[in-house]
């Protein structure tokens, strides 16, 4: 249930109090975000630093970035479709034929670049066709994309032959998850990343205050962008550490990681900041009535699915340069964690709520399951039951908080 915004005098502001106890009543009526996945990222790194002492090491602070950039990026992908109460669990096995396809045209003596965009033009064109079944013939998105799923794990063999394994030969794509910027340019990209959230916001206050409406006190503004700066040059500095075991240093932050920052914040942009985001929304919370108010929900529909498996695909990019090879079973797991990394951040199931930095979040818990348990040498079984309970957890949450917001399905 989002609170009333009542527009009064331009450029008055609320204040911090009037801020802290709106957003203590969001808790109260079930709209807690992240905060959940918040929490248990810090209880998770508590738990695993005392039992291995391996989990906070340098080494180890910038494998987790790494692991995390593939499945941050599938469950981004699925926000989209999550937030219109619907489903794709084709998003792996997209990005894998689009994968297959690119590999196939490179072995056969096209330009990577070229067959790169080509990759992305059939994921593209998947996501119109999943999208076209859904909100033109109104096939429930389970089912295509369950009926995709099946079939493309096929197409992906029927691709790449019976060997089933190519390697990726195109030092370009395998710096992205395997090299790392120069020690500088870390601490520029926080520099770059402060000055866009900032610029953002003031263009934020500038267009409330244009259109008579509350703005939040300019204060939460400087402790955002201090908290990026703070926190972000704090990584960077752990990051440009020497963290090699050998006489070759290794050091500086992962290219992935600029790439994956700047796909969330045009992602957020969007979402946050266009008709597109708003009208999306809109359809999650309530189709008859976006119906009603002259929203083309078929086609609002169709655009997020395109838009899930455009983002599959770099998810697709990413799995391809930091195992090296690109094979037919790409992308038949990690849909599943990119859906339980969604929900556990805070997506609501039901659609009409969630942010990409929510999807992210819970991408964090995790990668950080799945690196902790397999410091400590448990099973991949041990693996499984943990996400799995911690993503009925997360679920659960949401139908309670759904319930007791009285079933409002407005953006957190």
């Amino acid at each position: 249930m989002s609170l009333p915004v009542t527009p009064i005098a331009s450029g008055h502001e609320g204040n911090l109090k009037d801020q802290f106890n709106a957003y203590i009543l969001r808790l109260k009526s079930g709209e807690m975000g992240s905060l959940p996945a918040i929490g248990a990222t810090l209880v998770l790194t508590a738990i695993f630093a005392s039992l291995s002492p391996f989990f906070l090491s340098k080494l180890n602070f910038a494998n987790m970035f790494v692991q995390a950039a593939e499945l941050t990026m599938l469950s981004a992908a699925l926000v989209f479709v999550l937030l219109l109460g619907e489903i794709d669990l084709a998003a792996g096995v997209t990005a894998g034929v689009a994968m297959a396809a690119f590999i196939v045209l490179v072995k056969a003596g096209v330009p990577w670049v070229l067959a790169l965009l080509v990759g992305f033009a059939v994921g593209l064109l998947i996501g119109w066709v999943i999208g076209f079944f859904v909100a033109k013939i109104g096939v429930p998105s389970f089912v295509v994309t369950l009926a995709f799923f099946l079939g493309f794990q096929g197409m992906q063999l029927v691709l790449l032959g019976e060997g089933g394994v190519y390697r990726v030969e195109i030092p370009e794509v395998i710096a992205i998850m395997n090299n790392n910027l120069p020690t500088w340019a870390g601490y520029l990209m926080i520099a770059i990343t402060a000055a866009v959230s900032l610029g953002i916001a003031l263009w934020d206050r500038a267009r409330r205050a244009g259109s008579g409406l509350v703005n939040r006190p300019i204060s939460i503004t400087w402790i955002k962008i201090s908290a990026i700066a703070v926190l972000g040059g704090l990584a960077i500095y752990v990051l440009n550490l020497n963290r090699s075991q050998g006489p070759v240093p290794i050091e500086g932050v992962p290219i992935v990681v600029p790439i994956t920052i700047a796909i969330l914040f045009i992602g957020t942009f969007v979402l946050d900041r266009t008709r597109f985001g708003r009208h999306l929304y809109a359809v999650g919370g309530n189709p008859e009535a976006s119906r009603r108010a002259g929203i083309k929900v078929a086609k609002i529909r169709t655009l997020a699915f395109v838009i899930c498996a455009f983002l599959a695909v770099i998810s697709g990019v990413f799995h391809s340069s930091r195992i090296g090879s690109v094979d037919g079973s790409a992308g038949h797991t990690i849909v599943l964690s990119g859906v339980a990394a969604a929900v556990v951040g805070g997506v609501s199931l039901f659609g009409g709520r969630g942010r990409l930095a929510h999807a992210a979040i819970g991408a964090v818990v995790i990668t950080m399951i799945d690196n902790g348990l397999g410091l400590l040498g448990l099973s991949a079984g041990i693996n499984f039951l943990v996400e799995g309970g911690v993503l009925l957890l997360a679920a659960t949450i949401d139908a309670l908080a759904r319930k007791r917001s009285g079933g409002s399905l407005t953006r957190a």
